[in-house]
């Protein structure tokens, strides 16, 4: 936008406000015609600058999302420096890689998303190409039931120590989680099913669960999946190149 532009603007709308806010009631009723600015006057004058400068319109449009995302996205950061211990060190969240690693990733995640399970792989990799690297797993069931099944599973078979084979066969599969296809997975995992099927059913899965959805709300988290390294917040399906990055930027803080 030309800033002269912007300034003629802002003035017309500046005196518009100022008129209908600040005149007196009897005097707009007995305003004077002629040469006399008026309501009308200062409303035509910017509808007419409006309409030989449309591009004002998109301008302020993006100036106004770009600064409402900036805001968030403070208020984002502020939200991760609050509540770094309910992000790394809830005893109820999973962990897998380095437990004593000095870089912790942290996914938020539905078993049933097509996103997260692109972006298992590089946090398979990731795992496996850097031994300081902790992984804590947030179950973000926000796919119905089904993901909510898949979600009790999953932190059932931490019980068994069996959560990260179970967790990434989880994601590899394309079939619809059903709780018998979920049971066979589990096999493949090496989990006790009769064990499994019974300890799917105990209560303490569902704060758990409740509590992720708060956190992410309180996050700005929306969808699945989710990854936080330190006070870095990346949505969607990361590739290793990425995860590698937020890493190796976190150890440089």
């Amino acid at each position: 936008m030309n800033p002269g532009s912007d300034r003629l603007l802002l003035s017309l709308i500046f005196a518009l406000l100022a008129y209908t806010f600040y005149s007196p009631l009897e005097a707009r009723a007995a305003e004077p015609t002629g040469d006399a600015v008026t309501t009308q006057t200062l409303e035509r004058l910017i509808e007419q600058y409006i309409r030989s400068h449309p591009e004002v319109i998109e301008q302020s449009l993006q100036s106004l999302e770009n600064r409402r995302a900036a805001e968030e996205q403070e208020r984002q950061k502020t939200a991760l420096a609050t509540h770094q211990q309910e992000l790394l060190h809830d005893p109820d969240s999973p962990v897998s890689g380095n437990p004593a690693g000095d870089v912790t990733v942290v996914e938020f995640f539905d078993y049933r998303c097509g996103y997260c399970k692109r972006a298992a792989s590089a946090l398979t990799q990731l795992q496996q190409s850097d031994a300081r690297v902790r992984v804590v797993y947030k179950d973000f069931p926000i796919l119905g039931e089904t993901s909510e099944l898949a979600a009790r599973a999953a932190l059932a078979s931490n019980l068994q120590g069996k959560h990260r084979a179970f967790h990434e066969a989880l994601l590899a599969t394309k079939d619809e989680l059903t709780k018998e296809h979920l049971l066979h997975i589990a096999q493949g995992a090496g989990l006790d099913l009769p064990r499994l099927d019974q300890d799917m059913t105990r209560p303490e899965w569902q704060p758990i669960i409740d509590r992720n959805r708060a956190l992410a709300k309180t996050l700005g988290i929306t969808g699945t999946p989710a990854f936080i390294v330190g006070h870095d917040l990346v949505p969607g399906a990361l590739d290793l190149k990425t995860l590698q990055e937020l890493v190796a930027h976190k150890r440089k803080q």
